[in-house]
């Protein structure tokens, strides 16, 4: 029996020597964050380099997505590194690793830098800061999966990375597209025939002809998806109106919410975001999705503003202090008087300060309050009715916004849900509590107004978000408050 023809093997490098060239080619500092490491590779697997590698060079690559320039970032000498690398040596895997470490430690800094998104920092804590190598590497360096935590852009919230794909998705496949008219008519969908179709085929690149099959239907539901639209496959008004648009909306909108996302943190943080175009609050914990509720949020002509805060505590029992304009309103129109003050819960207090003196209602100039000539303290006593329910969760700030609380749960089956005058009203407050106190909150005694300290205070976001991404479709929401720069209404999904 003739032996078996040998078949030449390629041998991988072992892993430490590989860690030994990073440890004799790390120079500055990269140096001591692989020393920190043992110079153990990150982004070298059982000899080779893994998937994450290619992943971070797509990034370079279309920098541009982030507002950053792609030269900035090396690629094609990263690039050639990695190729070199492919079935190299222990020393040209060494190179590579600590090319790519150096490529992704200054995209990282990049991408988080701060942005002009117009938001206010109620803490220095929370001021963005530019990250040093060891900094923007750390998330890194504690992934159980480096390929997982490059490809869900771990080091950003999860929010930005799912626009930043829709956003590279577009320009991809929808930007490039002839701009072809299609006029205004009956539907067109399967089976259809004749000029609308053949200029619907034109519009979405497929071949020549003036029938609608299904390879058309299937394209239309694409493009609907992307854009906000439900994808049903028949082109409408509101599909056509779409395809008529100018790709430079859509993406103006993605741009715009892509800032906005970069101030948020990566999941790691323990934190809470509210959206207040989405009426929603989400929040994270050990890098993940921990939960999320509906909330109601300012009206647009009381709008809530975009904060970062620390939550540092909750008030059990607390009292809601009436705005004066609607104690003027209440006034002016007989709701609030001497006589009805007590049976509505509500008391007059003397003026602002931390101890004021409770006034008698008889005694009140209720003329001069409803005319404005007189500015009235008013604050509802804790109970059923209480505009702040139960609980109201603390983030000081001088404008008078928290999250809280409320007894009108037929608002949440609302949609949108502008009603509040500025904070943010909870869809279930009891739930957060325990989330953020790790069990739950609950008061002591009837007493109003009890303090109860948050033991490691949680960062808080007040954004405006008005396009999500998921599971490959994209949602245009209405822009309520007007901080787009642009009518959006002409391509919201709601």
């Amino acid at each position: 029996m003739l032996g078996a023809t040998p078949v030449a093997v390629s041998a991988q490098p072992a892993p430490d020597a590989v860690a030994l060239a990073i440890k004799a080619d790390a120079g500055g500092k990269l140096k001591a964050v692989y020393a920190a490491r043992g110079f153990w590779p990150l982004w070298v697997r059982d000899g080779a380099l893994s998937p994450a590698a290619d992943t971070l060079i797509g990034y370079l690559e279309t920098a541009d997505l982030d507002g950053l320039e792609p030269r900035d970032y090396d690629v094609r000498e990263v690039r050639a590194a990695v190729e070199r690398a492919r079935g190299g040596t222990a020393d040209d895997l060494a190179k590579a690793e600590l090319a790519l470490s150096q490529a992704f430690a200054r995209y990282v800094r990049d991408v988080r830098r701060a942005p002009n998104a117009k938001i206010r920092y109620l803490d220095e804590e929370l001021v963005p800061k530019k990250l040093s190598e060891a900094e923007a590497l750390r998330g890194a360096n504690l992934a159980k999966d480096i390929g997982a935590y490059v490809a869900q852009m771990g080091w950003m919230d999860p929010t930005y990375a799912s626009l930043r794909g829709a956003l590279a998705d577009r320009r991809a496949r929808w930007d490039r597209l002839p701009p072809v008219d299609i006029p205004a008519g009956a539907l067109i969908k399967q089976g259809a025939r004749g000029e609308r179709v053949r200029l619907l085929r034109d519009r979405l690149g497929l071949p020549p002809g003036d029938r609608f099959d299904k390879p058309l239907g299937a394209e239309v539901a694409a493009f609907q998806a992307a854009h906000g639209l439900k994808p049903d496959g028949v082109a409408g008004a509101a599909t056509v109106a779409a395809l008529n648009r100018s790709p430079a909306a859509y993406d103006r909108i993605l741009a715009l919410n892509l800032d906005r996302a970069r101030v948020l943190p990566g999941p790691e943080v323990r934190h809470i975001t509210v959206n207040t175009a989405a009426q929603q609050l989400v929040y994270y914990d050990d890098g993940m999705e921990a939960g999320r509720m509906k909330v109601v949020v300012g009206k647009p002509s009381e709008q809530t503003p975009l904060l970062a805060g620390m939550v540092r505590y909750a008030i059990l029992n607390p009292y809601w202090n009436v705005p004066p304009d609607l104690v003027q309103r209440k006034a002016e129109s007989g709701a609030l008087t001497g006589a009805s003050m007590h049976r509505l819960g509500f008391e007059a207090l003397s003026d602002w300060s931390a101890r004021p003196q409770l006034l008698d209602p008889s005694a009140i100039d209720w003329k001069a309050v409803a005319s404005g000539a007189e500015q009235l303290r008013v604050r509802q006593l804790p109970g059923p009715s209480n505009a702040m329910g139960k609980v109201k969760f603390m983030f000081p700030n001088d404008l008078g916004i928290y999250l809280h609380d409320t007894p009108e749960r037929v608002l949440f089956t609302k949609n949108p849900r502008y009603f509040s005058s500025g904070c943010v009203r909870l869809e279930d407050a009891e739930r957060l509590g325990a989330w953020l106190f790790g069990k739950p909150l609950i008061a002591e005694s009837d007493a109003p107004e009890q303090n109860v300290p948050l033991p490691h205070p949680v960062p808080v976001y007040l954004t405006y978000l008005t396009a999500q991404a998921s599971d490959g479709r994209v949602l245009y929401l209405d822009d309520a408050y007007g901080r787009d720069g642009l009518d959006t209404r002409q391509v919201a999904s709601r």
